[in-house]
């Protein structure tokens, strides 16, 4: 297959991927067979990479696990002559019309940049690596709903959190099975008269916290609470997540109150040439959406660059 188009300015690339989950590698797919020179750097923390397997990524009818759906994004980028770098990328600074890129590695020049770092699950307070990846390998720990919820249906399914996110998720998780509880990850739960309500009239159990003492017994996740050990097929901690946005921040960009990404239609964010895709822009968390956004940002970037001067000469 072709190389793409080296760049015109020496040392210049013309686009920096910072992040190679979904939606970086989607885009990385689209902008070298755009025939662009660019860089894809993976810090090797994409959050697909902890799913056992999805089963409602559309193509693969036996679902696929995440590090496969990966490892197979990955060799068609390289096909394309993407190039990946196994680095973390510390700053983005602004030079004229074109950006700075630092990693903890080298430092390069890039005429524009897409943001792909997406976002850092809450874990429960005092669960070990070893047992949450045990658990999570054997789906008895699950952190998407909207992904994996047909896999809970009529089973026992215990929800880590409280307030309106807590709400929402147990309120979403009854649509797949009656036995739903939801459990405060501190003492007593933060929910106000409507929180409760809605949760009465879904018939959802609540337990006080604080929880802890996490362990696996046969096909069970057990959570110890303030009524004692409760065992159940399934828990979701529903904690929220840290949105990995710091970069673009840095460098200008608008977030909102929760550290979402602010893009138009385009993904461009408020910072000209910079851009941003998948589940660091705020909308729905999942890998088609990521993929669609990548897309779009990937063909911007391509036309924005054309504008500027002829791709290929």
């Amino acid at each position: 297959m072709p190389a793409p188009t080296p760049p015109t300015d020496a040392g210049t690339i013309d686009c920096a991927i910072i992040g190679a989950g979904p939606a970086g590698l989607t885009a990385a797919i689209y902008l070298a067979r755009f025939h662009l020179a660019i860089r894809l750097f993976d810090c090797g923390s994409s959050r697909a990479a902890m799913i056992p397997r999805t089963h409602n990524h559309a193509g693969f009818p036996g679902g696929i696990p995440g590090r496969e759906l990966l490892a197979r994004m990955h060799r068609q980028a390289r096909d394309y002559g993407a190039t990946c770098e196994a680095a973390t990328v510390t700053a983005i600074d602004r030079d004229g019309d074109a950006f700075v890129v630092r990693t903890d590695r080298s430092t390069l020049r890039a005429r524009t940049v897409l943001l792909a770092t997406g976002v850092v699950n809450r874990r429960p307070a005092g669960l070990d690596d070893a047992l949450h990846d045990a658990a999570l390998h054997r789906g008895l720990l699950r952190y998407c709903p909207i992904c994996d919820g047909y896999e809970v249906t009529d089973r026992r399914v215990g929800i880590i959190g409280t307030g309106d996110h807590g709400m929402r998720e147990a309120l979403f998780l009854r649509g797949y099975t009656a036995d739903v509880t939801l459990i405060a990850p501190d003492s007593g739960h933060a929910l106000d008269d409507a929180c409760r309500a809605a949760l009465d009239a879904g018939g959802i159990d609540r337990i006080d916290g604080p929880c802890g003492d996490y362990r696996i017994e046969g096909d069970r996740f057990v959570v110890r609470t303030a009524a004692g050990d409760m065992a159940f097929d399934s828990v979701y901690p529903a904690l929220g997540s840290h949105i990995r946005s710091e970069l673009a921040i840095a460098a200008g960009a608008r977030a909102n109150a929760e550290g979402c990404l602010e893009v138009d239609d385009h993904q461009r964010t408020s910072v000209p040439g910079l851009f941003a895709a998948g589940d660091v822009v705020k909308g729905l968390d999942q890998i088609s959406h990521a993929m669609g956004e990548a897309g779009v940002a990937a063909t911007t970037i391509r036309n924005l660059l054309a504008e500027r001067r002829p791709i290929r000469r």
